[in-house]
Parts: structure tokens; sequence; C-alpha cells
């Protein structure tokens, strides 16, 4: 078996098909997954991507190989991959590239209940498994057996936020031809349900995993202005775009401006606190600061992580916390098995929008404090040099604070803060910088980067 090391990532398997990940890798790996789980079922979903279908058979193969039966839901989005996990108790596989351009495509994996599995909870073993050969197995092959789970998904969904006494909306979606496409009717319209007080304005619901009109990447704020200048032109009251496999939701107000995703935290957390107060919420490092103080505010208790969903699952498990947001826009619930799901963000926004009459720039106000740079990413020969050089000049300020949880993170006497992380897979750092205005964050971020790019 040829060397792995260029697909397997810290949470997923990912890489150009046929290049690097192809039919023959994805059965090897759905051997190695029944071994290391020593299920005798698991469950399967893949996206729209011409390679995804065969990859997710290919893989099945794979596992009825090892004598565990495989439940193929087919098409779905991530979350939906994780409602089948929860809901039926088996380990799972999405197959998706998520926001990757389309000559992507890769699996992210899961044990019963949706816990993931990254390089520390069996992605490592994996990969060694495949490489060195899965043992033969001597017993009977399992079976295949499709499933149409979407119509049970939207019915989870709409019972854990009631959206049929809101007032009505009109709302804008962008499903850049990704997998939202296929979930946005079942769960916001009346493909599979009854109908909600929702005007749904669909953009991109073609499945197409070419990406025809722009990647499905909606971190980037070029692939937002078709949905901006949308929701403006129909003087719509919300746009909502989400990325490739839909498990992450951005947030446009009636205006077309951004809600920043530490926004969209503080908002749902406020929420969860309502329904549970003095719960834990998970907040990552490089949300706004306004995350903690707002859950404070609410009589919760915020917890501070590391980037990444394997982190903020653990941290989410430990605490018994009952929400966390990443500022990348993934949003996990504790009804959800602790995954995230960019649905049921979305549907709390609606929720929350619709249970009032003040416009979403209006309500998002009191969530949004802060001014944010958002991330920038600087190519460097040396990432431990850089950031020795940058802690090194902020080492020792009267009032300043410094800390190693992930990267670098510096307070500042003043209450601006940032955070340079080094990328795990290229030569890059990632600088986030927030401060009380615009011009201070300014400041600050070119002091930083000057730093940085020495």
């Amino acid at each position: 078996m040829r060397d792995l090391s260029a697909i397997v990532k810290a949470y997923d398997v990912r890489g150009v098909v046929p290049d690097e990940f192809d039919e023959d890798v994805a059965r090897t790996i759905g051997a190695a997954f029944v071994r290391l789980t020593g299920a005798d079922r698991i469950v399967t979903a893949h996206d729209m991507r011409a390679s995804s279908g065969p990859l997710s058979s290919a893989f099945a193969a794979g596992a009825t190989g090892q004598g565990a039966d495989v439940v193929e839901a087919g098409l779905g989005s991530t979350d939906l991959l994780y409602y089948a996990s929860g809901s039926l108790g088996l380990p799972g596989a999405m197959f998706t590239a998520s926001h990757n351009p389309a000559k992507y495509n890769g699996i992210k994996l899961c044990r019963a209940g949706a816990a993931p599995v990254g390089q520390d909870t069996g992605l490592r073993q994996i990969r060694t498994l495949a490489e060195q050969g899965v043992p033969a197995y001597d017993g009977p092959p399992g079976r295949v057996e499709r499933r149409d789970l979407l119509g049970d998904y939207a019915a989870y969904l709409r019972g854990l936020v009631d959206l049929s006494g809101i007032r009505p909306l009109t709302v804008v979606v962008d499903a850049g031809n990704g997998m939202a496409g296929y979930t946005v009717p079942a769960v916001l319209g009346d493909a599979t349900l009854p109908a909600l007080p929702l005007t749904i304005v669909p953009m991109y619901f073609e499945l197409d995993g070419t990406f025809p009109n722009h990647e499905a990447n909606p971190l980037d704020p070029d692939n937002l202005v078709d949905l901006q200048a949308k929701v403006r032109e129909l003087g719509a009251d919300i746009g909502i775009a989400f990325d490739g496999d839909a498990d992450r939701c951005f947030v446009v107000d009636e205006h077309g401006d951004p809600v920043s995703p530490s926004g969209i935290t503080a908002l749902v957390a406020t929420r969860e606190l309502a329904k549970e107060p003095a719960a834990t919420i998970i907040h990552n490092l490089i949300t706004s600061k306004a995350v903690p103080e707002i859950v404070r505010e609410h009589g919760g208790t915020p917890v501070r992580t590391r980037v990444g969903h394997s982190f903020i699952k653990a941290e989410m498990a430990r605490t018994g916390a009952i929400f966390g947001g990443e500022h990348s826009a993934h949003y996990y619930f504790r009804q959800f098995w602790r995954a995230d799901t960019g649905m049921l963000a979305a549907m709390h926004v609606l929720a929350a929008l619709g249970g009032q009459d003040r416009p979403l720039s209006e309500l998002t106000r009191a969530f949004v404090r802060y001014s944010a740079s958002g991330e920038l990413n600087s190519t460097v020969a040396d990432q431990a040099d850089r950031l020795a050089a940058v802690e090194g000049a902020y080492a020792g300020l009267d009032g300043t604070s410094i800390d190693h949880a992930d990267g670098l993170t510096v307070q500042l006497a003043d209450g601006s803060w940032f955070n340079l992380r080094p990328s795990n897979t290229e030569p890059l750092l990632r600088l986030n910088v927030e401060a009380e205005d615009r011009d201070r964050m300014a400041a600050l971020r070119d002091e930083v980067l000057a730093l940085v790019r020495a």
C-alpha cells in the first residue's frame, strides 16, 4: 500500500482524486476503519462530488469485506451523517472535501454517537493499518443496506428549534451548489415536512461538485458577494450561506453585511442559556472576547479551548457544555451529540430574528462589540523563529499577558489581543487581531504583520 502521509490530515482524510486518493485507498481505509472500531455495522453518506459515490461504495466494500454491515444513507450533508451516527448509534464515514476545490475529496470519520476520529483518536492507527495491510477476515461478508435518512434528520432538527410561530421572513440561501441545496428544502422548506413561515429564495441549489458559480467556502468574502447582492435587491430579512458539505453557516443581515461568527456564537449561547441557566459554553481562543463576556452576563460559564473540532468536542464532553462555537462558523450542540451543524445554528438565528420585530442588524448589534481582523495568513520560512520574534517584541510590556494554549496569544493592557498560530500542514502563520475599535485593530494588525513578515 502506498504512503498515505499526504492525505491523512489532523482531523480527516483529504487529497486530490485520483492522484492521491482513489477507490483502492477508500476500500483499504474502510477495512481499517472496521478493524479500528470493531464495529459490526457502520453508516456512510456522501456529498455531490462526482467521485464521492464511487469512493463511498469502495469504502463500503472494504468494510463489508471485514464482516461489517453498512447502512448507506447516500447523498447527505456532514451533519446528516452525524445525525445518522448519533441516532443509530453507529460509527460513520462522510465522503466530502467540504469547501475544497472540485479536484479534492476526503473522508470525515466518527465513532458511534458522532464522536470524532482524529490523529490522536484513531486516524493514526487507521493510516498504519492501511499502509501495512489490513489483516484478512475469514468470516462471512457484511451486507449493504440503503436507507434514506433525510426526512428523519429534518424532523429531528425541527424538534430542537420551533420555527412554526415566528413572523414571516424572507430568507436568501446560497448553497454554493453544495449539500445545502439538498437539505435546506427538507429542513426549512416543505419538501418533507409542513411549511414554515419562511420564504426561501434559493441560490445555487443545483448539486454540482464542479462549483460552477463560486467555491463553496463562505469564509472567503468573495464567495459572499452574490448572496449580499441578492439580499439587498430583494430587501430580504436575512441571507445564509453554507459551505460545500453544509456543516458551517455564515449569516448576512438585511443590508447584506456579514454578521461575525463570534456574534452568532454569542447569540446562540444566550438562547441555550435561557433553556439551561448556568450552563457551560465552549468557545475557541480566536472568538471575540465578547463571547465570554456575554456568556457570563447571562449566567453561564465560558470555557476557552484550542482551535479545532476535536478540542471543542472533548471539552464539551468533559464539562457537559450545552453549546460551543468557533470563529470559523462551526457550531456544536449537546442535543446534537456534541457535533457541529450549520443548519441548527441557522435555525436558532431564524428563531431569534422571527421571534421579535427588529431587523437582524439591530438584533445582532449587542453581540458584536469589538473590531476584528479576520484570519490573515503569512507564508514564512521558519514558523518557530517568527513566533519567537513576535513574542519577544511584546514580552514584558506593562499589563501584557502571554499564553501558548494554541500558538501565541498576547493580551495587551488596553484590552486588545492577538493570536498567532502555525498551520499544521503549510508553512503559514495565521493571525487574528481584535481591539476596541477599527483604528486600534488596524494599527496592532499592521504592527504584528510587520514582525511576522520581516
